[in-house]
């Protein structure tokens, strides 16, 4: 089994800064549409949140990637292509693996940092280099409206976004930068893809998280620990 770390939405690279917390509530912003879309923010109800992240520079009626798609059903759809999916190909990547979505965010005084909003159980792959499926194209989904790379991918399964922002999904450690982490106690030097080098497995059970990239790879295999914490993750993104 694995357990993917899947960075998405704002930060001051793809945006212009934090998704925002809202009464309680993480509200990751999709970062603004390359190709293939026809979401905008305020289709989402996220036209003002994305003016104010952006500093004025998106609006409600500009274009998002809306990705990854938290269906009613509580189905989720996640589009992957180029390097990153490559490296999730490489890393094993497939069905029963558990992305962990987390991005930016800020409460209205409160520090930037990164949070877990939500997850995907892959119960299914289709890569889109053959016929798309018209529920996919009715659904929007930026991934079936465009071909990104030769190597789109859609995953989709079981998934839900986060109710609430407690503490038991941030992941940055309290009074650091948003990118030093509190790692799980599972997670060991070398057990992460990306993050090999020495100087970013910190004392007192840190983590120097990269800079950029999209999709950090655990290989748990069969380990209890790694899914009895999984299994607590989940449980507080579905609570309410």
């Amino acid at each position: 089994m694995r357990i993917i770390f899947s960075r998405k939405g704002f930060d001051s690279a793809s945006g212009g800064g934090p998704s925002p917390i809202v009464e309680g509530r993480p509200l990751s912003l999709p970062i603004p549409a390359g190709a293939g879309s026809r979401t905008t923010f305020g289709d989402l109800g996220l036209g003002a949140h994305a003016a104010k992240a952006s500093r004025g520079r998106l609006a409600a009626d500009d274009l998002c990637h809306h990705d990854p798609m938290f269906l009613g059903n509580g189905t989720c759809l996640f589009g992957q292509c180029g390097a990153a999916q490559t490296h999730l190909s490489n890393r094993g990547v497939g069905l029963g693996d558990v992305f962990l979505f987390f991005g930016l965010f800020r409460e209205d005084g409160g520090d930037p940092h990164h949070r877990i909003f939500g997850y995907l159980e892959v119960g299914a792959m289709l890569n889109l280099t053959g016929e798309v499926p018209d529920r996919l194209i009715e659904h929007g989904h930026p991934h079936a409206l465009a071909m990104h790379a030769s190597n789109d991918t859609i995953y989709s399964g079981p998934g839900e976004e986060a109710r609430r922002a407690s503490d038991a999904l941030r992941l940055t450690a309290a009074g650091a930068s948003p990118s030093v982490w509190n790692r799980p106690p599972w997670m060991a030097r070398g057990g992460l893809s990306y993050h090999d080098r020495a100087d970013r497995w910190l004392r007192g059970g840190r983590l120097k998280s990269v800079a950029r990239g999209q999709e950090f790879v655990a290989d748990v295999g069969r380990r209890k620990a790694p899914r009895e914490w999984l299994a607590r993750v989940l449980d507080e993104i579905r609570a309410s």
